[in-house]
């Protein structure tokens, strides 16, 4: 099936101009929905992937020479030095076209031992946001979300690794809070989306103005919301906490693996225990999971195995859990058997005994394992959920999620 979703995705550019062969690549990645255009020099040619449903998918091989050529066009429209070939640049470019959105690309080069790697990551203006009830939360994860939401101040997290779908949610988030009542600040790396009614900045490391200082510049502005776009220092951490300590409602970003392991990372950030223990509503943590194509995915019956889904019964309907759900492929996915894209949750509402462990400062196991204790869904069971009603596979889940997270390595 690898094979066949290569070819299916594949496109010749060799044919045309440099100029009118990056456009093509864009628009071609754009139209397939590809976050990322990878542009990678070769001892005798260059080859150029796309990150597609988050996995990465050869889409042509150029002559090394007329490569070369494309990477300095991309160079030109992006405003970079197209001379410089021996350290790592960063461009934009914004490309307009008749009859279609706008793409943002951000692109950032490497010098490698066959030349230089180009990353374009792909921006589509005028994308629809997700709202909470898209993101793929199950029932219970989305009434807690939706009541962390409803804070009048205090701090939510969302956490995982890089392209885990952050900050979609963020955005959802966003979505859901901006109705007019609510004066919402951003400060963001880079602004992915422009949302009307939101005051969103951009961090600008050239002039030295980073997340801490649009923070503390977003604080004399009067916000009711701030949306923090990462936590990755000390100083934003301590900036943040003490803005959700103040009476503001505080979303971020912050890298951890599990729900109950951003607090240890922002106790790690120098954040006191006391101020985080009484500032943090809730933490969300997520992976992104292949959704399989409707059209052509294949069933097994599972009445001679049924307490497959016995773990996750009580959250199942009485018809689900009966088969099991394999991808085929077919010209709709292009033959890939999966069709897009959904998240795999753990949602952590900060109660008062959770409170007291914070402040104890009590491993990220006892705190796991209290959560756990009190209703959180963990990610084996959410897992285990969209596979059980046919979202997705059971091998995808372990593509996407560490096997320390489903308990299968115990």
């Amino acid at each position: 099936m690898t094979n066949a979703a290569t070819d299916s995705l594949h496109i010749n550019v060799n044919d045309l101009f440099p100029e009118n062969a990056v456009a093509r690549l864009v628009d071609h990645a754009a139209e397939l929905k590809v976050s990322d255009l990878f542009i990678n020099a070769h001892e005798g040619h260059v080859a150029v992937s796309g990150r597609h449903l988050g996995m990465l998918r050869l889409l042509t091989v150029m002559p090394l020479e007329f490569g070369r050529r494309c990477m300095a066009h991309i160079k030109a429209v992006a405003g970079m030095d197209v001379a410089e070939k021996r350290r790592p640049l960063d461009g934009r470019w914004i490309r307009r076209r008749d009859g279609g959105p706008t793409i943002d690309l951000r692109i950032s080069t490497m010098p490698t031992l066959w030349g230089e790697d180009f990353t374009l990551r792909l921006l589509v203006r005028d994308s629809q946001l997700l709202s909470l009830e898209q993101l793929g939360l199950l029932r219970r994860d989305f009434n807690e979300l939706f009541t962390l939401m409803n804070s009048p101040s205090g701090m939510i997290l969302v956490t995982g690794p890089t392209g885990s779908g952050k900050t979609t949610t963020l955005y959802a988030c966003l979505t859901h809070l901006n109705n007019g009542e609510r004066k919402i600040n951003t400060i963001e790396d880079p602004i992915e989306y422009a949302v009307e009614g939101v005051r969103q900045s951009q961090i600008n490391p050239r002039l030295d103005v980073d997340f801490p200082d649009l923070l503390r510049g977003a604080l004399r502005q009067a916000p009711d919301v701030i949306m923090v776009g990462e936590i990755r220092d000390p100083i934003t951490a301590e900036t943040a906490v003490r803005a959700a300590n103040s009476g503001h409602l505080v979303l971020a970003t912050l890298h951890a693996p599990v729900a109950a392991g951003a607090i240890q990372s922002m106790l790690s950030l120098g954040v006191h225990p006391h101020f985080l223990s009484s500032s943090l509503r809730g933490v969300i943590a997520q992976r992104l999971i292949r959704t399989l194509c409707p059209a052509c995915k294949m069933t097994f019956d599972l009445s001679e195995a049924p307490h497959t889904f016995e773990e996750v019964r009580q959250w199942l309907e009485p018809d689900q859990g009966q088969l099991l759900y394999v991808p085929n492929g077919c010209a709709e996915c292009h033959m890939t058997g999966y069709a897009g894209r959904t998240g795999v949750f753990e949602v952590l509402a900060v109660n008062r005994e959770l409170r007291k462990l914070i402040y104890e400062r009590q491993t990220t196991q006892v705190i796991r394992q209290k959560a756990i204790d009190d209703g959180m869904i963990e990610f084996k069971q959410s897992a285990m959920l969209k596979v059980a009603r046919g979202e997705t596979t059971a091998e995808e889940v372990l593509r996407a999620v560490p096997t320390e997270y489903l308990g299968l390595d115990d």
